[in-house]
């Protein structure tokens, strides 16, 4: 790989911008044309991350190994950091998310293996086992989740998979045998499968990308042309709603509260710690708006931080705080994160991030009303 991406999370990590600098008087308008610029930037990273994967998945299909599978989960590990912060750009019916978006086919959990592939005590289960299914993008596109919410066919997870298998270590993740892509049964039809949604993955991440390119007729034309508090309010709202809903709600309480694995985000891989933060590291990017590219190039502009220091400077700098805290948090919880919601510290440790994100949803609602957005419904 030619960045090392976790690296570069951790310098993000440890550089607060609320030390950065004082916040400077901005319009409206700014800050919305300053964010569409920071969402093509972190969703250029992402597709170019995918397309390193693609080449990483291509070389270990084509002859697979023990090296070139470590290598392409490497490479799904790199991808997943940048593409995790992109997360705080949903929930506002944007081009990711809206009725015909790519976002169920990218990133939709939890997935029910055995919908894709043979699993412990179902050695026939799964599309790849079925040789009356076609796999092609377009097939496998109309199979995902249907019939059911956890009938993932595609995306991230469905990658994740394939790449690690069942995880039944309860110290580390799963631990598939790259002989499954050689001499298993359905060998062929599984490094096709692979092939396949790891094609599919980069097409969709390249849709969505041109949906923010500059100086076309797209999403982010018509995002920076409308009345300028309409498109702040959809900025908050996808703020709140990864904040509470999404990253608190489903992808923590709901884990802790039923304390199992089949409730974490990234199972197979054990990445959930890392999703979670930079999951909360992209909330802060855009309150910021403050980028830092996967070359180690930052973008940085008008900001909602900027905005809301102008309206009430106290409040700009406790939500400001209550973002680097809230991400410290995260960075806090051990892997694997399946142990942590059964162990008495590390619940603690994932209750303690839980709280520093609702606590930073009820900052955000209250910047929302000091900047005139009366309504801002974050509870999904």
């Amino acid at each position: 790989m030619s960045v090392a991406r976790p690296l570069l999370l951790a310098v993000a990590l440890a550089t607060s911008p609320l030390a950065l600098h004082a916040a400077a008087p901005v319009s409206e308008q700014a800050v919305v044309a300053h964010y569409a610029e920071l969402v093509y930037a972190n969703y250029s990273d992402a597709l170019n991350a995918a397309r390193e994967l693609q080449q990483a998945v291509q070389s270990f299909v084509t002859a697979p190994s023990e090296a070139g599978l470590i290598a392409a989960r490497k490479s799904w590990l790199a991808a997943r950091e940048i593409y995790g912060q992109t997360e705080a750009f949903r929930f506002y019916a944007g081009p990711i998310d809206d009725e015909n978006g790519p976002e169920g086919r990218i990133n939709a959990w939890p997935l029910d293996e055995s919908y894709i592939d043979a699993v412990k005590g179902q050695p026939q289960s799964g599309i790849i086992n079925d040789p009356q299914v076609t796999i092609s993008a377009e097939s496998l596109s109309a199979l995902n989740e249907k019939d059911g919410e956890e009938n993932i066919a595609t995306g991230w997870h469905a990658i994740e998979f394939l790449l690690w298998g069942q995880d039944f270590d309860p110290n580390g993740p799963g631990s598939r045998s790259y002989k499954d892509f050689v001499d298993a049964p359905n060998a062929e039809r599984r490094r096709q499968y692979l092939s396949t949604v790891t094609d599919l993955l980069v097409r969709d991440l390249a849709t969505v990308t041109e949906a923010w390119a500059p100086h076309a007729k797209n999403y982010r034309a018509a995002f920076v042309a409308e009345p300028p508090r309409d498109a702040l309010k959809k900025i908050l709202v996808g703020l709140g709603s990864l904040s509470r809903a999404e990253l608190a709600g489903e992808r923590m309480e709901v884990a802790l509260d039923n304390r199992d694995q089949e409730d974490e985000h990234s199972c197979f891989s054990d990445n959930t710690h890392r999703d979670i933060v930079s999951n909360a590291l992209g909330i802060r990017n855009v309150y910021f708006g403050r980028y830092v590219r996967a070359d180690g190039q930052v973008i940085e502009g008008p900001s909602v931080n900027a905005l809301l220091a102008a309206k009430d400077a106290k409040l700009a700098t406790r939500l400001g705080k209550a973002l680097d805290h809230s991400v410290g948090r995260a960075a806090a919880i051990h892997a694997p994160f399946d142990r942590e919601i059964v162990d008495d510290a590390g619940r603690a440790r994932v209750k303690a991030t839980v709280d520093a994100l609702k606590a930073q949803t009820t900052d955000i609602v209250q910047a929302a009303k000091k900047l005139g957005i009366s309504s801002l419904n974050v509870n999904g």
